[in-house]
Order: C-alpha cells, then sequence, then structure tokens
C-alpha cells in the first residue's frame, strides 16, 4: 500500500463516522503555524500532528475541508485542501512549495485551492451542510474565522441557503482512530525505537566521569539525525546525580561525577512518530550497592507491568503491578516504615510511597510523545470518575516506565540520597501480550555494567 492510499484510507474513516453521526457536514483541520523565535528566524516547523495523519502534508499554511455528503444508504466524500500557492520569489529563501496545482495528484485530494481563498470557498462550502466539525476552543483566531464564515452564511439566508445547526468536535473522532495503529505505523515506530536505542548505547559508551551533560546530549543528537530522524520527539532529559530526581529536567551544564548515576529519558523523532526511552546507568560504570537495590526493583517492578501489558486488561492494571513491587521494595530498604504503615496495602492506599514515586507508569506513545486518545472508556455519564479505565487492545502503543526517586532527608539513609532512577520501554500491544519494541538498549544492570566496562 503506498502512503498516499493510507491518508485516503484515513480521511474515508473519518467520513465514515461523520456520516454515522450527522448525516453529513463539513470536517475543517488546518496544520499547526509557524512560530518566531527572535527577530528574523523561527522555531523548526513541525505540522498539526492531525492534519498530517489525514494528509500526509508537511508544509505550514495548510487546511484540510473535507465535504461529507449523504448519497443514501452511504456517504459521498469531496477533499479540499487549502495550501501555499507557487511563489518563485519566496521559494528561493524558504524552499519549494507543492502548490495546489500538483497537491491532488502528489497527495491524493479530490480539490485543492490557494490558501488566500479560504475564506470566500469555505462561505461556498458550509452552505445547506447539517453540521460542522471543527477543534472546539482551538484559538481565538479560529474562533473568529468560524464566526465570519457561519456570518457569510447567514448573509445567504434570502437566497435560501441555510447555515449548519450543529456544531461537533472533530478531534474526538481522529483521536480515537489515532489510538489504534496500523502496520504502516508500527513499523515506522520500530524504527524509530530502534534509532533511539542505538543514542542510548552511545550515551552509555561515551560517557565519562569529567563530562558534562549536555556532552551526552550531543551523543544522542548524533545518532538521531545520523540515522535519519528528523528531530526529537521532545526534549532530551540528561539528569546527572541530584538531577535525576526532577522529573523534566533538561540536559544541562552539570559535571557528571564518578558515583553517582546519570538518567537519560530521550527518543527520537522519524517520519512523524515518536520514539521514548529512558534508561538509568553509573557514570563510572559501576551501580553501587545502593543503587543497584533501587534499580533491581525499579526493573522486576516494570517487569510486573509488562506481564499484564496485553488485551483485555486495563490502562491501570500495569501501573498497579508496578506499584505494588515498587512500594513493597522501599519497605524491604526501610525507605518506609512497615511499623508506621503495618502493611504494604496501606502505604499504597495512603499513598506513602507518592515521595519516592510521583507519576504514572503508562501514557500513549505515536505521533506525539504524550499521545491522543482517552484513557477512560467513553460511557454515557460525563464525569470522568465515574468512567472506567480504558480496556487495552491489540494495536495501541504504551509506555511503561516505573521509577524511583529519593531525595535528601533527615528521615532517609544517607545512601540513597540523590539517586534517581527510571527505566521505560515502548510496547505495542499484540493479540497475546505486548512487544517491546525499544530493548536495543540494555536494561539489566549486569548487561549495562559490561557495556560500559567495554567502552
Amino acid at each position: 500500500m503506498n502512503k498516499t492510499t493510507i491518508y485516503q484510507d484515513r480521511r474515508n474513516a473519518l467520513a465514515k463516522h461523520i456520516f454515522s453521526k450527522s448525516g453529513g457536514g463539513i470536517a475543517i483541520i488546518s496544520t499547526a503555524p509557524e512560530v518566531s523565535r527572535n527577530r528574523d528566524s523561527e522555531f523548526p516547523y513541525r505540522h498539526d500532528s492531525d492534519f498530517f495523519y489525514l494528509t500526509g502534508f508537511e508544509e505550514p499554511g495548510a487546511t484540510l475541508v473535507m465535504q461529507v455528503s449523504n448519497s443514501g444508504k452511504s456517504y459521498e466524500l469531496q477533499s479540499h485542501l487549502f495550501c501555499r500557492p507557487k511563489d518563485p520569489e519566496r521559494e528561493i529563501w524558504d524552499g519549494i512549495r507543492l502548490g495546489p496545482e500538483a497537491a491532488p495528484e502528489a497527495l491524493g485530494i479530490e480539490f485543492a485551492h490557494s490558501n488566500h481563498t479560504l475564506d470566500q470557498k469555505l462561505s461556498e462550502l458550509l452552505a445547506d451542510q447539517k453540521a460542522i466539525y471543527i477543534r472546539l476552543s482551538e484559538s481565538a483566531e479560529a474562533d473568529r474565522r468560524l464566526r465570519h464564515w457561519m456570518k457569510e452564511v447567514r448573509g445567504k439566508a434570502r437566497a435560501g441557503v441555510n447555515p449548519p445547526s450543529e456544531l461537533h468536535d472533530v478531534e474526538a473522532l481522529i483521536h480515537e482512530m489515532r489510538l489504534f495503529k496500523d502496520v504502516h505505523e508500527i513499523d515506522t515506530m520500530r524504527r524509530a525505537a530502534a534509532i533511539s536505542a542505538r543514542a542510548h548505547i552511545r550515551a552509555m559508551q561515551a560517557c565519562k566521569p569529567g563530562m558534562h551533560e549536555y556532552q551526552l546530549e550531543a551523543e544522542l543528537l548524533h545518532e538521531f539525525r545520523n540515522s535519519g530522524a528528523q528531530s526529537v520527539a521532545y526534549n532530551s532529559i540528561v539528569a546527572g546525580g541530584a538531577n535525576s530526581c526532577i522529573l523534566h529536567y533538561r540536559a544541562g551544564n552539570t559535571e557528571l561525577r564518578s558515583g553517582e548515576l546519570c538518567l537519560i529519558d530521550a527518543g527520537c523523532e522519524l517520519d512523524s512518530y515518536a520514539s521514548d526511552i529512558t534508561r538509568t546507568f553509573p557514570v563510572n560504570g559501576k551501580f553501587t550497592g545502593p543503587q543497584r537495590s533501587l534499580y533491581d526493583i525499579t526493573l522486576a517492578a516494570q517487569e510486573a507491568a509488562i506481564a499484564v501489558t496485553k488485551p483485555g486488561n486495563s490502562f491501570m492494571q500495569p501501573h498497579e503491578a508496578a506499584l505494588r513491587v515498587l512500594t513493597q521494595g522501599l519497605l524491604d530498604e526501610k525507605l518506609l516504615k512497615l511499623s508506621e504503615l503495618g502493611s504494604l496495602e496501606n502505604a499504597i492506599e495512603t499513598g506513602a510511597y507518592r515521595r519516592f514515586y510521583m507519576h504514572r507508569t503508562s501514557h500513549w506513545l505515536g505521533m506525539d510523545v504524550h499521545d491522543v486518545g482517552s484513557y477512560r472508556e467513553v460511557t454515557q455519564t460525563n464525569v470522568a470518575e465515574d468512567k472506567p479505565w480504558r480496556i487495552l487492545q491489540s494495536s495501541m502503543v504504551i509506555t511503561i516506565e516505573p521509577g524511583l526517586y529519593v531525595r535528601p532527608a533527615a528521615d532517609v539513609d544517607e545512601a540513597f540520597w540523590n539517586i534517581g532512577i527510571r527505566i521505560e520501554d515502548d510496547a505495542v500491544i499484540n493479540d497475546t501480550g505486548c512487544e517491546l519494541i525499544s530493548r536495543g538498549a540494555p536494561v539489566k544492570a549486569d548487561e549495562i555494567e559490561a557495556l560500559m566496562k567495554n567502552q
């Protein structure tokens, strides 16, 4: 299957949902705008994920309009792409544009127009449509444009033209689709994870006491780009010593010291899909006794979570499995006091573990590193707490990332101070369990030490 067909199939799937829900309508999805970094300079452009999911088009300044009509028992779909027109002068400075003339054949779109005509054409396309599917409360500018389009349609009332009477959130439909990955997406994510795993190995092998965090970040970036990845999937976390206890720490200029740990949470983006791997390793290549104890507890917690990451179980079951192992480990190492808490169950129920483990074990992964999709089942109630956690199904992709973070405190053994450990892998749910696509990077303590010994 070629890529054009993949995007056509996705548009048709969305059209089918619109037809089923409203009997037809108009869907409007714009890509991300360019963002200024400072004078005469923009941040590197990254297209909107929903827009790209439906078009495969990477240029800024574009909008997809899907016109879904009722043909009786089924629907008819006509897709319109509004994009930047060809402009020889701007293309000298900014690069070649596809242009509306070439877009239909290149992208499998029925119609393409200059984005300069968007306001005029939208008032025409919205005429006599039953429903609009759009991002709700996207921005003040998007709301202004929608009001303008609706005003233009209402202005034709004396000519017998009716405006849409229903307004729906298009993201709810697209994000449910994106939650389930197809073969093409999973293959891309496998390749992204393989690149990221090699980058983590490169960083471990390069690490020496006296280096700085930013130098290991450079090793990661080299492997990402040298392997064909277009970007990082998120800002890389390279955290030495006490910084490993800061969850979203950015790689800085802290010196990496012998006897301390380095936590790296980093992944590349390949062809618009993210990878997300965390490994924790000793700067000098050898875990201390307390470091090894907490590392083995964290790895055991991850293995417990992996064992229940399978179809039919809920999204929260891997977290609950990891939590029991982590909390028992904290009791065993006397970081939590059994004499005060009474039992493992009470330590979990009271949340006593939270000072050492304060985040959830998993999140969706896909085009975005914290990918879209509801974490709870869709029910009739609007009260989130009443909705059961999502049941895992084949072709969903999640991370599995337990951790332990021990900050200095009067009631904590000093041997454990400033030990931050997280182990994260990417898991594709399949028919029997899950496939870990990121295990190209070593995860067992002995394997990490052996790799670093041979550096």
